[in-house]
């Protein structure tokens, strides 16, 4: 049986740069060709999120949800998987 996962935010913001720069330094250890990998940006598009922050209030309310990695956390200990699997 396939396990069920989820995703609920941390209540934090990360911009597109903070996980960019993420992904580069912990896939720069398996490829270091991508360590000095830059991003390209263009213009915003219509219907583009400039800035993004979930409120986990109401699952902290009525669940007890506390998170319990960070961005980067749960980036660095997946990556490895994907890494291996994909």
């Amino acid at each position: 049986m396939p396990s069920i996962r989820s995703n609920v935010a941390v209540g934090d913001r990360t911009t597109l740069n903070d996980l960019c720069g993420f992904l580069v330094r912990n896939l720069g250890v398996s490829y270091p060709h991508l360590t000095d990998y830059k991003p390209n940006y263009r213009d915003f598009r219509a219907g583009d999120v400039r800035h993004s922050l979930a409120d986990i209030s109401k699952a902290a309310k009525l669940l007890g949800y506390v998170p319990s990695h960070r961005i980067d956390q749960g980036l660095q200990e997946s990556l490895a998987w994907y890494v291996d699997h994909v």
